[in-house]
């Protein structure tokens, strides 16, 4: 006897998001980090500038206006904080030290503050070697020197052996808002062009070519770097800059989303504009990842006036960490709170945030 499927009656399984524990992806960058968030931290913790989720919060300490509330007349700073647990905690371009500093120095720079101090704080396993942890502390130091701030303060805890992972690191920056720009991803406008100001997966391909032993043609190398330089020649050459963010876990993917949803806009996006070194397309292609999701540790997107697109392009090609930038899309008034690319092919997908954890512990 043939069976004929009643198609009216089937139905899919609703993808689960309410976990009672905790899951690797719960530190992806995408959708799990989100909710998250906002089922926990923000339900319990949220206030003005929590919830304005921006990659440092901005704070002024001036003194309170009785009128309006506000602190006026005292400077406007930039704090933020991270943790790092990649594994392995060395790899080509750089290492776990070097990583906190340049991470922590990002986020204070895509606000528009000039980074100044640092704090760092250490979690020890037992057994963890000392020439390894010297390594570590000496490539902080050079990052800082680079990047021209100033590790201020410290703490260390030990673990018993087991009950950890070697090293963790958590860094906490204070910058300075030297000039008065309000970048923000509640900026966007339709009809604002998107940058990327270079290629997209290096840092996320190294991680794990290296941790997997995959060895390719040409060598992979984290692209970890400080770009508060880039920043700073970015903002004074164009002010009218919207938004600026570094894609970090969860890609260029789970950035333009979250611009998407806070601004209320669409996302219009070219495949064939976005820069991808042919190695890391590749090493995606053979592991079946998507370079949309894969982590990004020296690079930024810029959202900035159609007007001042070109100019600005050029500035940041100019710089040695923005030589590749390139167009990548628009903001668009349709589909808002969506993220829609045309392919290489001449479709059109829908670019979703990162379902679960495509590559854990990459930063």
């Amino acid at each position: 006897m043939t069976h004929v499927a009643d198609f009216d009656r089937m139905t899919c399984p609703t993808p689960r998001n309410q976990y009672e524990r905790v899951l690797l992806g719960h530190g992806s960058g995408g959708k799990l980090s989100a909710d998250l968030i906002q089922r926990v931290f923000l339900a319990e913790l949220g206030n003005d500038v929590l919830l304005a989720l921006e990659d440092s919060a901005t704070l002024d300490l001036g003194s309170p206006d009785a009128a309006s509330g506000q602190h006026r007349g005292g400077p406007r700073i930039a704090f933020t904080t991270d943790s790092f647990v990649v594994k392995p905690l060395f790899f080509p371009g750089g290492d776990i030290g070097k990583l906190a500093v340049h991470g922590t120095v990002n986020d204070l720079a895509v606000s528009g503050a000039t980074p100044r101090f640092l704090s760092a704080a250490f979690i020890l396993e037992e057994g963890f070697s000392i020439e390894s942890l010297r390594r570590i502390v000496v490539s902080m130091r050079e990052a800082c020197v680079e990047a021209g701030v100033t590790l201020v303060t410290g703490d260390t805890k030990v673990v018993d052996r087991g009950k950890g992972d070697e090293v963790f690191i958590t860094t906490t920056g204070i910058g300075v808002h030297e000039v008065n720009h309000h970048l923000s991803i509640h900026h966007a406008r339709p009809g604002d062009r998107i940058i990327v100001s270079g290629t997209i997966g290096d840092h996320g391909m190294t991680i794990m070519s290296t941790r997997e032993g995959i060895e390719f043609e040409t060598a992979l190398q984290s692209d970890t770097a400080a770009l508060n330089g880039l920043t700073r020649a970015m903002l004074e050459a164009c002010p009218s800059i919207r938004v600026m963010r570094d894609p970090t876990r969860g890609g260029v993917s789970s950035t333009l989303n979250e611009l998407a949803a806070a601004s209320e806009v669409g996302v219009a996006l070219d495949e064939s504009a976005i820069p991808l070194r042919p190695e890391v397309h590749s090493a995606c292609e053979m592991l079946g990842l998507d370079p949309m999701y894969v982590a990004n540790e020296g690079k930024l997107i810029v959202v900035v006036p159609e007007p001042d697109c070109q100019s600005l392009l050029q500035v940041m090609k100019q710089h040695p960490l923005g030589r590749d930038a390139a167009v990548i899309g628009h903001v668009v008034a349709d589909h808002p709170g969506m993220v829609v690319m045309r392919s290489l092919i001449g479709g059109q997908r829908v670019v979703t945030m990162l379902a679960g954890e495509q590559l854990p512990r990459i930063c």
